[in-house]
């Protein structure tokens, strides 16, 4: 069936709420770590890895016993792979190491720009058609962006870094979005948690060859210090999140996974008020308002279509 197309699930549509809900807490935590610690962009990746590890090893094993099990081909394998290196490799150190230098708050409005490469990818590369409701959910989501983005801006250029680390989440937007496209073509072929697990089990393998190579062994000498980051990293905002965003694609579509995404801005926003002091100003509450007509508009079409 042509993705486009696909019925919007009641139930798909708030497992991947939910999901963009818990990633959006990865900002959060990831500033809390370099404010609280002297961890690096790549050590906090790598002790997120850790942790994320033993859960997606675990999967993996228990999806390859089962009796319905699809034996990935070869091509198969190396997109699997090459999209979890993608995806939570170079994507994550990339947005990783721009948070040193932009606010969270900024970080997810640059970051929400994967949706609008995802759905042109799709558009162009698999020439599919991009229906009217979601050509409104992303003007609605998009102008709200942008609005939220230009009013965040007329702060935060003072920072020291601050086109720097922009650049590098911008960076970490497409990346991001080549694997959004490209897990929503594999998904349904070979089931949403074996392919997360073995996707994410090759992203880890990229973080902690990355890590060896670069030769900074901080996390060998600093005890615990670091472990409740990676903890938090690890289960909230990446193997719980990770997996709803998958079965979220299975139910949907990857065209309407990103435009649900929508609340994900939102959610960082509102948490990096209370939790690391970010100011909300006024252009954000104008933005965060349309980003939020743009997500209810999908919600409003699953309840009519289901």
């Amino acid at each position: 069936m042509i993705e486009n197309k696909k019925t919007i699930s009641l139930t798909g549509f708030l497992i991947t709420f939910l999901g963009a809900v818990l990633f959006s807490t990865k900002a959060i935590i990831v500033k809390k770590a370099f404010h609280d610690t002297n961890i690096d962009a790549l050590s906090l990746l790598a002790v997120r890895m850790v942790f994320s590890l033993p859960f997606y090893a675990g999967i993996a094993v228990f999806a390859g016993n089962k009796k319905d099990n699809i034996h990935f081909s070869r091509q198969q394998w190396f997109w699997v792979i090459t999209l979890g290196l993608f995806g939570y490799y170079v994507s994550s150190f990339l947005d990783f190491a721009g948070l040193k230098y932009v606010s969270a708050g900024l970080e997810r409005l640059i970051l929400f720009l994967y949706p609008t490469f995802a759905v042109l990818i799709n558009a162009t590369v698999f020439k599919q058609k991009i229906s009217r409701i979601q050509l409104l959910a992303l003007v609605l989501t998009y102008t709200g962006i942008a609005i939220a983005y230009f009013g965040q801006l007329q702060v935060d250029t003072a920072s020291h870094g601050f086109f720097f680390g922009s650049l590098l989440i911008f960076l970490c937007a497409i990346t991001y979005a080549i694997y959004i496209v490209g897990s929503g073509k594999l998904i349904p072929q070979v089931g949403a948690a074996k392919f997360t697990a073995y996707a994410m089990l090759a992203s880890t393998a990229g973080v902690f060859l990355h890590y060896i190579l670069a030769g900074n062994y901080q996390l060998l000498h600093s005890g615990t210090e670091y472990w409740g980051y990676g903890i938090l990293l690890a289960i909230l905002a990446t193997v719980i999140p990770s997996f709803l965003i998958s079965y979220g694609m299975k139910q949907i579509g990857s065209n309407n996974v990103a435009i649900v995404s929508g609340i994900g801005p939102v959610s960082t926003i509102i948490q990096a008020h209370f939790i690391l002091g970010e100011t909300i100003f006024t252009a954000q509450i104008a933005g965060t308002l349309l980003v939020i007509a743009g997500v209810l508009l999908i919600g409003w079409k699953s309840r009519t279509v289901s």
